[in-house]
């Protein structure tokens, strides 16, 4: 939604330069994890009802992301819930990740496979892919049974595709031209 991205970009940007370089990548686990309990529906509707303080959804927000929060990230959570910007923190936090990674050379990949991939594997599969898109990668995992074998990985725009749906796929196109 191009909106909410508009909406999130000066917050993220003001995150990232007001944390110092080295910190930007620690904060990246507490942004998520505000990100994730502000996608939460009954959570947003606690913190859109006008009778609820900001103060009192604050603490809510800040409980059940973990308790303590740096100075600087709870300064945003404040900034966004007086703002009536909560349902942006997930694309506050998208943006920010993709501030850092641009600052620190790293790229996220979404890795699908059709069974659960066990860190031994999951280190191979990175480092061939760090090897083939010539970045350093962080990887997140999705299981999904469609593939029936293989792995897909998406980098940005790129999507390096050797599953066996792919293959079946490729050899139909194949066989009907």
């Amino acid at each position: 939604m191009a909106e909410l991205a508009t909406i999130a970009r000066p917050y993220a940007e003001a995150l990232f330069k007001a944390v110092a370089g080295a910190d930007a990548a620690a904060l990246t686990k507490q942004v998520n994890a505000l990100a994730a309990v502000a996608a939460d529906v009954q959570l947003r509707q606690f913190a859109d009802n006008p009778r609820t303080p900001a103060a009192q959804v604050f603490e809510v927000v800040r409980g059940v992301a973990g308790g303590a929060l740096d100075a600087k990230v709870a300064n945003l959570l404040k900034a966004v819930i007086e703002n009536g910007r909560l349902a942006a923190l997930p694309e506050i936090a998208a943006q920010y990740q993709s501030l850092v990674n641009a600052r620190t050379g790293v790229s996220d990949v979404t890795i699908q496979s059709a069974f659960e991939i066990d860190a031994g594997q999951l280190s191979e599969v990175v480092a061939a892919l760090e090897k083939r898109f010539g970045r350093k990668l962080n990887a997140k995992v999705e299981i999904d049974p469609e593939l029936i074998g293989g792995i897909r990985a998406v980098v940005g725009d790129e999507v390096l595709d050797t599953s066996v749906k792919a293959r079946l796929e490729q050899m139909k196109v194949a066989l009907t031209a």
